[in-house]
């Protein structure tokens, strides 16, 4: 089969991680006999120091025709640092959501084995989790038309703002992924004070009778807060709104000991984003020390989507594997860590030799 791949680096660690991806993903071209087609585009600060423009026309109109988009991450502290700059990196994600309409973030949790004694949880707490975050992308409070400050600058507003539409494109989604898992969904609110999570509520509970075999919970997003760190194993789906769901995703991420191994996936009305769930790390950018595993598993959520399950599972087998023998960089083993190119690298030998 023959995939055309929008590919954008981004800012910070982004190449170097989306580097060990299409490593991975060559791999799996030659084992199964596939063709993927790399097209580079520009996005966030990177884009804005040669364009002007945090997600330029190019880089969209490569996006619409291209299978699946394969991201790394946006960032750059020169923009972090300035409070009055008028364009900025993030810009550029918050459009390419908007303008691709990926009204779904899908973000899954699950332990590693080899992995659950690096959680700053008990063992007892995580080990076996297993859950997915179905977050609304492209209402909210992150696109609130009303923002700004009062003339005198003292006060500031944002608005958050959703319709129906929206809430029950994104919770159609969840259920049918619940369908498919534990039957369980959880719906996450503020529903005692906003009128926002009402609305919220109120959708959810009005799907609900289309599909009576998902037992469907509700609960105030500061309970949920303290429930994914108290007792993550009690939750299978999960879906709320843009805000929450950011938070709350990063806040889980802790669960499975390194936010490097989390992927994810945006899908959206015309095409789908395949990305980590963490930042740019501008820190760690150029010394080849970032973790790709996140990256690696993004890919192997793409294949998924072309319904090449048989690829993905060998991707996800490998990367279990390069962890289960401590091939890992600094973020999981600080005693012997490898770099992210020879993690890369191992995973991609790793498919090409194994049975995997």
């Amino acid at each position: 089969m023959k995939y055309n791949i929008a590919v954008l680096p981004g800012d910070g660690i982004g190449p170097e991680i989306i580097e060990q991806a299409i490593k991975v993903l060559y791999a799996i071209e030659k084992k199964f006999n596939h063709q993927f087609i790399f097209t580079s585009g520009l996005i966030g600060a990177v884009a804005i120091d040669r364009t002007g423009n945090p997600f330029p026309d190019e880089t969209f109109e490569l996006c619409m025709k291209s299978d699946a988009i394969l991201f790394g991450a946006i960032g750059d502290p020169k923009y972090d640092n300035d409070p009055k700059a008028k364009v900025r990196p993030e810009q550029g994600l918050l459009a390419m959501r908007k303008q691709l309409q990926l009204f779904a973030n899908i973000r899954p949790v699950t332990t590693f084995k080899s992995l659950v004694h690096k959680s700053p949880l008990k063992l007892e707490l995580v080990d076996g989790a297993d859950f997915i975050v179905i977050r609304e992308l492209t209402g909210g409070i992150y696109f609130g038309e009303l923002r700004g400050r009062t003339e005198d600058g003292t006060k500031a507003y944002d608005t958050n703002v959703y319709s129906k539409d929206e809430i029950s494109r994104v919770t159609k989604l969840a259920f049918e992924i619940a369908r498919k898992r534990k039957k369980k969904l959880t719906a996450v609110d503020k529903a005692n004070v906003l009128a926002t999570s009402r609305l919220w509520r109120e959708t959810v509970q009005e799907m609900a009778p289309e599909f009576p075999d998902i037992t469907v919970e509700f609960m105030f997003v500061d309970n949920a807060a303290m429930q994914l760190i108290q007792w993550p194993k009690r939750f299978d789906v999960i879906v709320t709104e843009n805000m929450f769901g950011d938070i709350l995703t990063d806040e889980a991420s802790v669960i499975t000991g390194s936010i490097g191994m989390l992927p994810s996936a945006s899908v959206g009305v015309h095409t789908s984003v395949f990305e980590p769930i963490h930042g740019s790390y501008p820190q760690a950018a150029g010394k080849n020390i970032a973790n790709p595993c996140a990256t690696i598993l993004s890919a192997a959520m793409m294949l998924e989507s072309f319904g090449l399950t048989a690829e993905a599972s060998s991707i996800r087998a490998a990367v279990e594997q390069s962890v289960e023998q401590n091939i890992v960089t600094e973020d999981i083993s600080k005693d012997r860590p490898y770099k992210t190119s020879e993690v890369g690298d191992w995973i991609a030998s790793n498919l090409k030799s194994a049975g995997l």
